[in-house]
């Protein structure tokens, strides 16, 4: 991966984390095993249906979540490789001189 990149893969995980919602989104898919429908998803939260959809879509933009179409519905899975990868990296900086 170019260092270019790699910095763009770091702004969009950081921005996707931005958030409260999108946070808390992750936690409940960690803490449901990884794996929920967009329906599992919305009802844990007090937003719309659409600003639900927007958050698991700049998740799933970042590469934090994959879609996998189920019938008519959408299966939203966990992926922490990225995110533990782009976190250590970045926390890395400031590792040094410690």
């Amino acid at each position: 991966m170019s260092a270019a990149e790699e910095l763009e893969t770091t702004n969009a995980v950081f921005a996707a984390l931005a958030h409260p919602s999108r946070r808390q989104i992750l936690l409940v898919l960690r803490f449901r095993g990884g794996n929920m429908t967009a329906g599992e998803i919305a009802e844990r939260f007090s937003c719309t249906w659409p600003t639900t959809t927007r958050h698991l879509q700049i998740l799933q933009s970042a590469g934090l979540v994959r879609v996998v179409k189920s019938g008519r519905g959408r299966i939203y899975h966990l992926d922490t490789r990225l995110l533990l990868n782009v976190t250590h990296n970045w926390l890395r900086w400031f590792e040094e001189g410690l």
